[in-house]
């Protein structure tokens, strides 16, 4: 090779980091940079006995035929993980190369050029990464075993409590004396607040880790609005306090998962009546149309909230300080929750607050972009009449229960899961499936779920109840087309909503 073309190639290449060979049509190495001595360990003096087509190690692997192929064709290709028996000779750990070869004619001389990049420590990095991913899911898959257990084992018998001693306190309420009635009224708000300390916990836990998926239907915020406020009117009023509705439209229409936001307004309603001892509870509803937005304020003369603590107000497990923690009942998660909530629907939640004076909650959605085509999941639509129930359930958990609930309005019959037959489905007496779904007979019960609605001429209802609480769970319920999926442990008003 001339000495122009050395010095051509010295100066396009040497300064180049990564390894570099240049190879005539005779498969002999005619340029190395020093990159490339460096890495191999040869220079260009010793390798003139050198031929990339005796190398059995690039036949091997390949690479001789991709070197004449570049020649024949005068194009580029690429071969990965590099190695010849040069790199082989020495005893080192050969790097992972990426081997860009391509084609150049210089003085009417064609050579091919081989650009080697190391990419050992990338591939360690990803490895190191897919191991990390792993282990992650791994994690992630315990925790959410976990988390299934501990509700099933919490929520079953949590849901036997709270049912049996709503009952006691409503049947015997006349026939207790004083004392007695205190105790099972502890009972009771004791296992209230359990359960609602546990599954707040669980939602939690389910939306930090991106587990809790929501299902979208276009209602009428305001009925859900005053739906909520009516379960805390006899609260409100015990109180002595003024309640203030300030509604300026009939109509506001959201997409959202009613679940969610239902949750959110009863966590800000629960504040709002739990730390006001006099005053006023003031609830006003716009719609924004420029923003395409509802905007809800719930206003309110309690407590108040110091002006350094509202940075930490929506961090869980917060409480502004010991004492209002032993005043009141609550574990700091409510305005957490409710402010995840709203986010998950697209909208938000803000707080103005002035300590010894109220506080202001400002929650926004936006509007409904398809409220004309989307008719299913209004709320406000007329009642059905539903007075038949037929509940399967094999574990007897539930049944009881269920009429002891519903005795003055219900009439149910139960059978296990494994006697369920399509021609159940010719009883038009029945007005209303309900499917007790224990974890092990998952599977089974969608089934059920699944012959229900595809053969069904009515067209029934089916509701599940479940101790099951994660979202990606319950979905798939609502895939094979259950009207409603109610987790344990319910209430008595609870079961009745879903009903109507």
């Amino acid at each position: 090779m001339s000495e122009f073309l050395i010095k051509y190639f010295r100066l396009l290449y040497d300064q180049i980091h990564f390894p570099i060979q240049v190879i005539n049509e005779d498969g002999k190495i005619v340029y190395v940079n020093h990159a490339f001595t460096f890495q191999w360990g040869y220079n260009i003096s010793e390798l003139n006995n050198y031929s990339v087509y005796n190398d059995m190690e690039l036949k091997r692997s390949g690479v001789q035929d991709l070197i004449k192929k570049t020649f024949s064709e005068k194009n580029y290709c690429f071969s990965n993980n590099y190695s010849d028996l040069l790199l082989k000779s020495k005893e080192i750990t050969i790097p992972y190369f990426r081997t860009k070869i391509f084609y150049t004619s210089l003085d009417d001389k064609n050579y091919v050029i081989l650009f080697h990049e190391d990419q050992t420590e990338m591939l360690l990095a990803e490895e190191e990464i897919r191991k990390a991913r792993d282990g992650n899911r791994e994690a992630e898959r315990l925790k959410d075993n976990f988390l299934n257990v501990l509700s099933h084992e919490l929520r079953t018998p949590l849901n036997i409590i709270l049912g049996y001693s709503s009952i006691i306190k409503e049947s015997l309420k006349d026939k207790l004396n004083p004392e007695d009635r205190i105790y099972v009224d502890n009972l009771y708000s004791g296992s209230e607040r359990l359960y609602k300390s546990i599954t707040q916990m669980l939602e939690f836990a389910q939306i930090e880790s991106s587990n809790y998926s929501v299902s979208f239907e276009t209602v009428n915020l305001l009925t859900l609005l005053n739906s909520k406020i009516d379960s805390f009117r006899n609260e409100i009023s015990g109180k002595n306090l003024d309640l203030r509705l300030i509604n300026k439209d009939k109509t506001i229409l959201v997409d959202i998962d009613i679940q969610c936001v239902e949750n959110a307004i009863n966590n800000l309603l629960e504040n709002a009546v739990k730390f006001t001892k006099q005053g006023f509870i003031e609830i006003e509803t716009e719609l924004v149309h420029d923003k395409e937005l509802a905007v809800c304020k719930i206003r309110d003369s309690g407590v108040g909230i110091s002006s350094e603590y509202l940075d930490y107000l929506f961090q869980p497990f917060s409480q502004e300080d010991l004492n209002i923690g032993r005043s009141y009942e609550g574990n700091g998660l409510g305005l957490a929750l409710a402010k995840r909530y709203l986010e998950l629907m697209g909208g938000s939640l803000l707080v103005d607050s002035i300590k010894e004076v109220g506080s202001t909650f400002t929650f926004t959605l936006p509007l409904s972009r398809n409220a004309i085509n989307n008719k299913k999941g209004k709320l406000g639509d007329e009642e059905n009449d539903l007075k038949n129930i037929l509940l399967f359930d094999d574990t007897g958990e539930s049944i009881e229960l269920l009429r002891a609930y519903l005795k003055h309005d219900y009439d149910i019959d139960s059978s296990e899961l494994k006697k369920f037959k399509k021609t159940i489905l010719n009883d038009k007496s029945i007005n209303i499936f309900i499917i007790d779904v224990n974890p092990n007979q998952w599977d089974e019960g969608l089934n059920i779920c699944k012959q229900i609605k595809q053969n069904d001429k009515s067209e029934r209802p089916v509701i599940i109840i479940s101790s099951e609480f994660m979202e990606n769970k319950i979905k798939e319920f609502y895939t094979a087309g259950a009207d409603k999926f109610i987790v344990k442990p319910f209430s008595k008003n609870g079961l009745f909503k879903a009903l109507q």
